[in-house]
């Protein structure tokens, strides 16, 4: 006999509800559910929202893997409008951290499964762990993560109420620990209240201390200072979880098959090589890593140009600057690291060329809306002599499209200007200059003679006569407009 639909869609939501380990929370239930759980971690989402639907399985299988230690839940925000009101929640997917049912923060953390994972489990429990044993403490810093351990002389230690109040606001990006007795530390030197960093065990060399020790007066601002300047090290292990920390400065990463899981020996060789030349640059502005090539081969084929058959089992290295301003090294990586020192004379000595992703300049250029590419934009955006409007596009952008024939009517209202230029850009296939933040599409700026440090965002509307009369207002000269076209 064959069921209705009907029935058929019912026996397959009731199942899918059933089988996720994610709890499905509403404005009828959530208070009396949220402050049944230590901990929880909450996403508001709309079902049609495109980042929702992509975050979706990483947090099913977060959920999955903290079973039992935290629980993560959901609100539709469609039908629960009263509770996402009430949190404050005007985008999505929002995610909230909240305790005992109370909202407890923010979650700025990764969006992917073990990223999830990592973060919360920092968020389960109490923010440091008590340690009662030189044994307890050999397990808690035998970990994948850096640790943070204090030394105190005993639970009534000013030191150390100081210290459970950093724990307390750094939870979300580092694991604490402390002991009441300074002994527990005794073969780390420890004979006083202290700190000690604890880089992962995995990442030990011979090029640096594996320990980073604290004697200061604790305070939030200088610990966090000596945390923040001590996890790393010389050359950390670079991923999509940290990467943004890591690029917050000048970083050199070395890019290969690397597995700290199932190929340690073989992922330190490589970063040992590294470590040997870093120790000879390491004052001079420059950070280090170490990253797997697969992780990142995306990005190294959109950023760099670097493809997945070029290098072979031999490290890639690149260079990107806080700048935005990228460079990959041509010779191949030698074991002796003495290629590797080369690009580095090369390049403090400022003789690398930097690497720019562009299209191929057009043989014609006669438009009136003037292409632009990467190789090309000194040139034209940046002719000193003119006003330049630039738009910033994706081919496949539907605004963009819309927009194609008025920017079009644009250019031809103004193509008898000798003192302006109407552009456009694919920001997909051309590196963007790091003086101008595009996040969307189209993103337009105008950029005034004289001034090319000054790209000014257009935040007017899309109609010719929106244009015009910005044009009007912000030209160094008066437009110059075809008469032969109608009066605006």
């Amino acid at each position: 006999m064959r069921l209705p639909r009907f029935i058929i869609c019912l026996v397959l939501t009731v199942w899918c509800a059933e089988g996720s380990d994610v709890l499905e929370l509403g404005d009828s239930d959530f208070d009396r559910s949220a402050v049944m759980h230590e901990t929880l971690l909450v996403e508001f989402f709309a079902p049609w929202c495109g980042h929702c639907q992509r975050l979706a399985p990483e947090y099913e299988a977060a959920a999955t893997k903290l079973k039992g230690t935290l629980p993560l839940a959901k609100v539709d925000c469609t039908v629960n409008s009263e509770t996402c009101e009430r949190f404050g929640v005007n985008g999505y997917p929002t995610l909230k951290i909240f305790r005992n049912g109370e909202e407890a923060g923010s979650y700025d953390g990764p969006r992917t499964a073990d990223g999830i994972v990592s973060y919360m489990k920092k968020q389960a429990g109490p923010s440091s762990v008590s340690l009662l044993s030189e044994a307890d403490l050999d397990s808690f810093v035998d970990n994948y993560e850096a640790s943070v351990v204090g030394f105190f002389s005993g639970e009534d230690s000013t030191q150390l109420a100081e210290f459970l109040k950093v724990s307390s606001a750094l939870r979300d990006s580092y694991r604490f620990a402390h002991s009441t007795d300074v002994g527990t530390g005794l073969k780390y030197g420890v004979d006083g209240e202290c700190v000690l960093l604890f880089r992962p065990p995995r990442l030990n060399s011979k090029f640096e201390e594996n320990v980073a020790k604290y004697t200061e007066s604790i305070s939030y601002s200088s610990l966090r200072t000596f945390i923040r300047d001590s996890v790393f090290g010389l050359c950390p292990h670079l991923t999509t979880e940290n990467r943004d920390i890591l690029r917050g400065s000048d970083l050199l990463t070395a890019y290969y098959n690397v597995d700290y899981l199932r190929n340690l020996k073989g992922t330190n060789y490589w970063r040992n090589r590294i470590m040997k030349v870093a120790t000879q640059f390491q004052d001079r502005g420059l950070s280090f890593a170490v990253a797997d090539r697969q992780e990142f081969q995306d990005e190294l084929e959109e950023e760099f140009g670097l493809g997945s058959s070029e290098g072979g089992d031999i490290p890639l290295v690149t260079i990107r600057t806080k700048e935005g301003h990228k460079y990959s090294m041509q010779e191949e990586f030698t074991r002796d690291g003495k290629s590797l020192e080369r690009f580095l004379e090369d390049y403090f000595a400022k003789r690398l060329k930097r690497y720019v992703k562009s299209e191929p300049v057009p043989e014609s250029n006669e438009d009136p809306v003037k292409v632009v590419v990467a190789d090309t934009f000194d040139e034209i955006v940046n002719d000193p002599e003119k006003d330049v409007l630039v738009e910033f596009y994706a081919p496949w952008c539907g605004h963009c499209k819309n927009l194609e024939p008025i920017y079009k009517e644009l250019g031809e209202k103004l193509s008898g200007d000798p003192n302006i230029v109407i552009a456009k850009m694919d920001a997909t296939a051309n590196d963007v200059p790091p003086n101008y933040d595009v996040q969307g599409f189209p993103t337009i700026y105008f950029v005034p003679s004289g001034q090319k440090d000054q790209p000014q965002r257009y935040e007017g509307g899309r109609e010719v006569s929106s244009f015009i009369t910005f044009l009007k207002k912000e030209a160094t000269n008066p437009l110059i407009l075809d008469e032969s076209r109608d009066e605006l």
